[in-house]
């Protein structure tokens, strides 16, 4: 049975045959594993027909005709442990009431059988279901007094063992959070394909409804929204998450609420304001009559208060049909810009200009609903004593539960009990806080002698964290206490020292930056100041120094002491620069009878050029006197 297992077949969209619509399709494996689930159920299975089903997500229903009646079998296409959740709650309504579909038993009288990894039920069929109106208001108000019924039921239900209980009564905030974030989404988008015919009304319009989003935030979180998270997930009971025209029908005493896959606990009255904003956004308009007759419909099945309403009212201000509509642009930017958006904005903006007409005639009704009482459980605290444990004779009141009757007292009045009674919420009494001292029967023993205890804790409060666990040890008494702390001996030597050091100047002269202290803990001069100048002209020396010279006149530094008044590299300094001056600057080919450069015989006898330059003069002599007749020779 658990060979094959069930997950989406959206993918074969392209293998099935054509004209077949992929909801009203599932694969042939998943339909032999509805026949051998339907093995483990004491009935006749004669015909069997899909009524829908989810391929992008694994789902489907059936209906069926056995010889206990017509019934429907459906795979959930969640995790089982999120669908035990919803079975859970399914029987919960039914034990309760409510109009629901029961759940058919197995053989083994279990509510449920998980096949291909998914959890699988049977219930019964009803065949006179059929949508309200939704064309007059008599429709639409069966419709919300049949949410009204459905939230008062669900009260109370606790979360199976082994489910994975969905709450999203605490994610309002995040909610709203995530939904503007979005809107930034659609700016950036709408930026980026700035040719396309959509992107120009699409920044026309996104600031303010990104404005609306960010406003009906801050007013949650101004509202009572967080005492109301307060009174937990039973007390509100469970929110439908998709209650709408086809699954709230009418049917045998009225509005039958089926397809409980995605029941979650939350403020329920979200599911009214899901109606009631998709209604307004089919009709195009806003119409104040409708949203009051709603409203007063859903108040007639599950009483609303001044709190209930405020929410209701800010959840609706929330521009949820402008993302609910714009949100599919983030898969395919360019063809929604240019085929689809502009006919989508152009119904929002018209709804939205009667919206808040009607939102601001609707608040004036705040008034008209009682104020809710939202305390969890007040607990009296002497002032001077730690919070005791709860003595023996007395009881804990549940949150849900009336409390018991309190033991007989001295004082003919009894203590209040605290008592809540579900879906009365408007008329529940102020919960009053604990008895006086007169009422309660004789104090225990942990109340006697409380004076000695509160210096105590208001020592151990007020001390100093940062100091040596020898100060901060717990003082039995008064008297015990030291006057002065240890650790607030002799702390003057110390501040001084820290102060100069921070607040000396970096960038100056270390002779300057000394420490301001006495003669006696210092001394006069630095160390590090005594003798200075020997060394600072061999520094500015080495760097100004000529670098292309003669290796023989640019010797290492010898130490202070044996360095000349004036350093040796300078003697004789003007005879090599013309030299070198004149060799780079001459030109290369000159006459023999050029003069030679004026210098001593002594520079050039040991010059390698002047010794070829000398034997080439001799050589010309010699030719120039082989050529000429003797009597004109020169001897």
């Amino acid at each position: 049975m658990d060979q094959y297992q069930v997950v989406p077949w959206d993918h074969l969209v392209d293998v099935i045959s054509t004209g077949t619509v992929l909801e009203q399709y599932v694969p042939p494996e998943l339909e032999a594993l509805a026949y051998q689930v339907m093995m483990n159920y004491d009935m006749t299975v004669s015909s069997m027909v899909l009524i829908t089903s989810k391929p992008d997500k694994g789902g489907a229903i059936w209906r069926i005709d056995t010889n206990k009646g017509p019934r429907s079998i459906k795979v959930l296409h969640r995790l089982p442990q999120r669908s035990l959740f919803s079975v859970g709650a399914q029987q919960y309504l039914v034990e309760k009431g409510a109009r629901v579909p029961a759940l058919i038993p197995t053989k083994n009288n279990e509510l449920y059988i998980e096949a291909g990894g998914k959890l699988w039920i049977v219930t019964d069929w009803i065949d006179t279901l059929q949508q309200a109106s939704k064309i007059d208001l008599e429709g639409a108000s069966a419709l919300c007094l049949g949410l009204g019924e459905f939230h008062h039921h669900t009260k109370g239900y606790p979360s199976p063992p082994g489910a994975a209980k969905s709450s999203r009564l605490m994610g309002w905030t995040k909610y709203y959070q995530k939904i503007i974030a979005k809107i930034g989404w659609f700016r950036d988008i709408a930026e980026a394909y700035r040719d396309t015919t959509g992107s120009g009304p699409l920044l026309q319009a996104v600031d303010e409804f990104e404005r609306q989003a960010k406003d009906a935030l801050e007013r949650l979180n101004q509202s009572s929204y967080a005492k109301m998270m307060a009174m937990g997930d039973s007390y509100w009971g469970l929110a439908h998450q998709d209650y709408g025209w086809s699954n709230g029908q009418m049917g045998p005493g009225g509005i039958w609420v089926i397809d409980l896959d995605g029941v979650a606990y939350d403020l329920p009255f979200r599911d009214l304001r899901k109606l009631m904003t998709s209604t307004m956004d089919d009709m195009g308009t806003w119409d104040i009559t409708w949203i009051r007759s709603m409203i007063a419909a859903y108040h007639q099945g599950n009483p609303l208060d001044r709190e209930m309403f405020e929410i209701l009212w800010i959840d609706m201000a929330f521009p949820n049909e402008f993302y609910k509509h714009t949100k599919e642009i983030v898969f395919d930017p360019v063809n929604f810009l240019n085929l689809e958006f502009e006919p989508i904005l152009q119904r929002v903006l018209a709804t939205e200009s009667t919206k808040w007409q009607v939102l601001q005639e609707l608040w004036k009704d705040m008034d008209m609903y009682p104020a809710g009482n939202y305390i969890v459980e007040p607990v009296a605290i002497a002032k001077d004593l730690p919070i005791p444990p709860v003595p023996s004779k007395l009881s804990k009141p549940k949150a849900a539960d009336p409390a018991p009757t309190p033991a007989p007292a001295p004082a003919p009045t009894p203590a209040p009990a605290m008592t809540f009674n579900p879906p009365a919420a408007v008329e529940r009494k102020v919960v009053e806080p604990a008895a006086s001292a007169k009422e309660l029967p004789t104090p225990p023993e942990f109340s006697r002698k409380p004076k000695p205890y509160a210096p105590v804790k208001d020592l151990t409060a007020n001390a100093p964290k940062n100091v040596d666990k020898k100060v901060l040890e717990p003082a039995a008494s008064a008297k015990e206490l030291p006057i002065q702390p240890v650790y607030s001996k002799e702390p003057k030597p110390y501040v001084p020292v820290k102060d100069l050091t921070a607040s000396a100047p970096k960038n100056v002269d270390k002779k300057v930056l000394e420490p301001a202290a006495s003669a006696k803990e210092l001394p006069t001069q630095p160390v590090y100041a005594k003798k200075p100048k020997p060394y600072a002209p061999v520094k500015d020396l080495t760097a100004n120094a000529p670098k292309n010279v003669d290796k023989k006149v640019v010797e290492p530094v010898e130490p202070a002491k044996e360095l000349p008044t004036k350093p040796a590299y300078s003697k004789k300094q003007k005879p090599y620069a013309p030299v070198k001056d004149l060799t780079a600057n001459a030109p290369k080919k000159v006459k023999n009878t050029a003069p030679e450069p004026a210098a001593s015989e002594e520079t050039f006898s040991n010059s390698p050029e002047y010794s070829q330059q000398a034997i080439h003069h001799v050589y010309q002599e010699y030719n120039r006197s082989e050529r000429v007749p003797h009597y004109f020779r020169r001897w």
